[in-house]
């Protein structure tokens, strides 16, 4: 699993004086946002390693071949197989890998061999105004959540919610992919249910907290990772947006810690809707007993009043859906369902 646990506490105590962050989040004006332009066969992508190293050569000649698969020419960051302890080279390393990729016109997009942890470490050594001035595609979840929500932070820039380079590539997740990068769907995001031997299906179900639709910007990625940067200047505004949220492997306490933070730094009651994905082996543990992950959503999403449901194909599962975040979105949540709304690539340049 990628995980990235070290991070939450610390910067959870280090957090500034919850005032202090609404009024941050409130003065600073949010950039304008920024697409990447589109991506086509032939292309050439960026394998870096952000986060955690990969501990056996295998993953990254897999992250090599799945991308070649898709119909993409690959170059490696300097340090992508590189080691300093848990992560994958040192901090200057690792954000050197980035922002060489961001600067390097040859490569059309990026993308994360794997997570882990430590992606946090490299916020304040990106370079942001390369990254604004070179918008390219960002792909990757789980600790690449640090990512995403500093570089909307920064730049505004769109940036992608999904599979891994070393991860798993099922049909399902190469659909997504060829539908959004290659094909620029305005994609409809509805979980799949199939056949799995049920009188009533029973895979992939989603929840409806309260109906309704509701529109905005997406937001969000990894709750654990998301709820660590709390207190600093690498996350976005909440106002208006669409908040999905997935973890795995977090007993239901540390969840709800988790709320308890979004919620008092005034995040939740700023978001238009909300979206809840897998919470892969989250579940009560042994002891007096556990607030389930279903009372943890009544207490602090029903009394917003907003449009939420739970389920959606985002998380640490096989096949996910890979989510442009600062995209604009309608969701549905009677149906369990958001779609886009606009593009989310520049406009290809007319032709002369």
């Amino acid at each position: 699993m990628d995980r990235r646990r070290f991070i939450g506490g610390a910067a959870l105590a280090a957090a500034l004086p919850l005032t202090g962050l609404q009024g941050a989040m409130a003065a600073t004006a949010a950039p304008r946002r920024l697409l990447p332009p589109a991506l086509n066969k032939g292309d050439t992508v960026g394998l870096v390693s952000p986060s955690g190293a990969t501990s056996e050569r295998l993953g990254l000649q897999l992250a090599g071949e799945a991308m070649e698969a898709l119909g993409l020419k690959v170059k490696t960051g300097a340090h992508y197989g590189a080691r300093h302890g848990h992560l994958a080279g040192t901090d200057a390393e690792r954000a050197g890998d980035l922002n060489a990729m961001f600067g390097d016109r040859q490569v059309k997009a990026i993308v994360c061999v794997r997570g882990g942890s430590g992606a946090a470490r490299l916020l304040p050594m990106l370079d942001y105004a390369r990254i604004r001035a070179n918008p390219k595609v960002l792909l990757g979840y789980s600790d690449i959540t640090a990512l995403h929500c500093a570089i909307q932070a920064k730049t505004g820039l769109v940036t992608f919610h999904g599979p891994i380079g070393a991860g798993s590539w099922p049909r399902f997740n190469v659909d997504q992919f060829e539908r959004l990068f290659f094909n620029r769907e305005l994609m409809n995001y509805q979980n799949t249910t199939g056949s799995d031997d049920e009188l009533v299906p029973r895979k992939n179900r989603t929840v409806t907290l309260r109906g309704g639709r509701a529109q905005g910007e997406l937001i969000g990625g990894n709750l654990t990772v998301l709820t660590a940067l709390a207190g600093s200047p690498y996350l976005p505004d909440f106002t208006g947006k669409i908040l999905f949220l997935e973890d795995v492997a977090e007993a239901p306490y540390r969840i709800d810690r988790m709320f308890s933070t979004l919620k008092l730094m005034g995040a939740l009651d700023r978001i238009a809707g909300f979206i809840f994905g897998d919470c892969n082996d989250c579940k009560p543990g042994d002891g007096y007993g556990s607030l389930t992950l279903d009372q943890i959503l009544d207490d602090y999403i029903l009394p917003l009043g907003i449009p939420a449901y739970t389920g959606a194909m985002i998380g640490h599962i096989r096949e996910q859906f890979i989510v442009p975040v600062g995209g604009k979105v309608e969701m549905d949540a009677d149906a369990g369902t958001f779609r886009l709304l606009e593009p989310v690539f520049q406009a290809p340049a007319a032709k002369g």
